[in-house]
């Protein structure tokens, strides 16, 4: 027996899982007509009869590290995974810098307005992204932005969310190093990255973190500014949904794509997890 096939009075037979009674039971098919003739492969004159429609083809399942080399292979595939890491890159570092910038100058200068100004661009996080999907097309559109990468990196750059993360993590810093360093004849641009960013670093991480998986896993606005023949600009979820509209009847590769595109995103998490346990904890002593 090799676990899908057994030889019986001399022929090979397949296995099957055939319904018998209340249990499910592992016979030989020897007859394959509507009704098929099944036989216990251990007990050959035991025999059964069942429509082979309703048994089961007995499968033993191997791992083949050969998919994950195969669906590399496939037209565009890799482009589209070096396409993501290009994108997500370039979205984390720029959030980053944006909310960084933003949450100290909320947090720490003092000019006109400003409280109301952090407040309309903190209600922006109420906005559900549908609601500003069609107006951002068109700004899209207007720059000629549409089927290119900029277009899935330059509006994520600036996040409210991000800016009211280092805001608070900012203000909870005491005002006494800032002070000190100023007498010292720092800039704010020096405080700002030597001081400040250096004890930031779990809001930081929890912020790249977020922004990294919301990038990486991102479906609806490329789906929406790119193109489903320009595969030179799609990203993995593109090539992943496409994949599994043509590769129906290859399931194996289908779950080889899923595995490599869910595989980083895990490592990082896992990687920063201890960054969102001291953000939760300094949090929670403040």
């Amino acid at each position: 027996s090799t676990g899908t096939e057994v030889v019986v009075d001399g022929v090979v037979r397949p296995l099957y899982r055939v319904p018998i009674g209340t249990e499910w039971r592992r016979l030989a098919l020897v007859r394959d007509t509507v009704v098929g003739r099944f036989v216990d492969p251990d007990r050959p004159d035991v025999e059964g009869y069942a429509v082979v429609r309703t048994a089961q083809r007995t499968e033993r399942v191997t791992a083949e590290w050969s998919n994950y080399s195969e669906v590399m292979g496939i037209r565009d595939f890799d482009r589209a995974l070096t396409n993501t890491v290009l994108v997500t890159v370039f979205v984390v570092a720029g959030s980053l810098f944006t909310s960084i910038m933003g949450g100290y100058a909320f947090a720490r200068i003092s000019f006109p307005g400003r409280d109301k100004i952090f407040v309309g661009y903190l209600g922006s996080i109420m906005i559900p992204f549908v609601v500003m999907m069609i107006p951002l097309f068109q700004i899209v559109v207007k720059l000629n932005w549409n089927n290119s990468l900029a277009s899935l990196v330059w509006p994520f750059i600036f996040t409210a969310y991000g800016t009211f993360l280092m805001r608070q993590f900012f203000v909870s810093i005491p005002r006494d190093l800032e002070e000190a360093a100023f007498i010292d004849g720092a800039s704010r641009m020096r405080i700002l990255w030597r001081i400040f960013v250096p004890l930031s670093w779990p809001a930081i991480a929890t912020l790249a973190t977020f922004q990294f998986l919301y990038a990486w896993n991102s479906f609806i606005w490329p789906l929406v500014v790119i193109d489903a023949g320009n595969t030179k600009s799609h990203v993995l979820t593109l090539a992943l949904s496409i994949l599994g509209g043509q590769g129906a009847d290859q399931p194996h590769l289908i779950f080889a794509g899923v595995t490599l595109a869910m595989t980083v995103p895990l490592v990082v998490f896992v990687m920063a997890q201890r960054y969102f346990v001291e953000n939760v904890a300094s949090s929670g002593i403040k």
